[in-house]
């Protein structure tokens, strides 16, 4: 990373390949230090911060070579936070597996990636508790129980951004399966979906992602696997990352995510106190091929269950 100023006053940094891929808004986090989340936004949102002159949304995807305006900032002292003992040790249990570049989790519904908005630590904090450098290379919603990947270093996290960008690795690409029981039944076995979805804010101010032409490109798959009285239990694959895809996606279809409380209005099934969905296949194709899986958590199981016994 090259500056070309001192740090206190406005700097103008080059994207180096290792950064490449980056989003805008968690690379200056890195830079700045730390301020509140909300400051890089306002910084962004103003034009203070500029991408080779031009203004930029937060979640603009950074190219090598790009020049980044950074502003003076100052940034206060960090208090030593104590993380809760017993949350480490639950993500520390829920390590699927580790290796020299990355590390997989089967992240607890309930628990954000990111701290912020009212939330005093996520699970980035944590995992950061055990393997100190561990970045975040994809999103789970915090109600998403499932598979995650934290790449331990920046020439790893480079690589497997390139990955989950859908770039293809080693003559393969990745490929996620996720677990949704939703509501009422799908038109068919398998029906697929590809529609664009745009991140908007509705008029209560809540962030919300609705299908519209005006979005990113969104792919999912549906595959019923049992049928449930009134509900459909499936696998789903997704050929794109985006912000509440298969929620937006299954809601599109008519049949949206059981105690998805943000796209579904209906009551859940009794003894759900969770949304139910859950990301429990991961194929890798980087350093090398590798399958990754992660069973359904038990509160998931015994809705089911319940579920089959009452439909019998």
């Amino acid at each position: 990373m090259d500056s070309l100023n001192n740090p206190g006053s406005v700097r103008e940094l080059t994207v180096d390949s290792d950064h490449s891929g980056q989003r805008l808004d968690n690379f200056l986090t890195r830079e700045i230090g730390p301020v509140p989340r909300a400051l890089v936004y306002r910084l962004i949102r103003t034009g203070q911060v500029r991408i080779n002159g031009g203004r930029a949304k937060p979640m603009r995807k950074l190219s090598a070579g790009d020049r980044v305006r950074i502003p003076p900032v100052r940034t206060e002292p960090q208090r030593p936070r104590q993380l809760p003992a017993e949350m480490i040790e639950r993500v520390c249990a829920s390590v699927v597996h580790r290796q020299a570049e990355l590390l997989v989790i089967d992240k607890p519904a309930g628990l954000a990636v990111q701290g912020g908005s009212g939330l005093k630590f996520g699970l980035n904090d944590l995992v950061a508790e055990i393997e100190p450098g561990a970045v975040p290379v994809h999103r789970l919603d915090r109600d998403t129980s499932g598979l995650i990947v934290f790449a331990l270093g920046r020439r790893n996290a480079s690589e497997l951004q390139r990955v989950f960008r859908g770039d293809e690795v080693n003559g393969g690409r990745i490929e996620k399966r996720y677990f949704a029981l939703l509501e009422g039944h799908l038109t068919g076995q398998r029906v697929d979906v590809d529609l664009p979805i745009l991140k908007i804010r509705d008029s209560s101010g809540q962030h919300r992602v609705v299908v519209s032409d005006q979005g990113s490109r969104a792919r999912s798959s549906f595959k019923l696997l049992e049928r449930l009285a009134r509900y459909d239990f499936v696998e789903v694959r997704i050929d794109t990352g985006r912000t509440h895809q298969i929620r937006v996606h299954a809601q599109s279809l008519g049949s949206p995510v059981v105690a998805d409380s943000r796209y579904n209005p209906e009551r859940p099934p009794t003894g759900l106190g969770r949304m139910f969905l859950h990301a429990g296949y991961l194929r890798l194709p980087w350093p090398e091929d590798q399958v990754f899986s992660a069973p359904l958590p038990e509160p998931l199981t015994a809705v089911l269950d319940r579920l089959r016994c009452a439909s019998q």
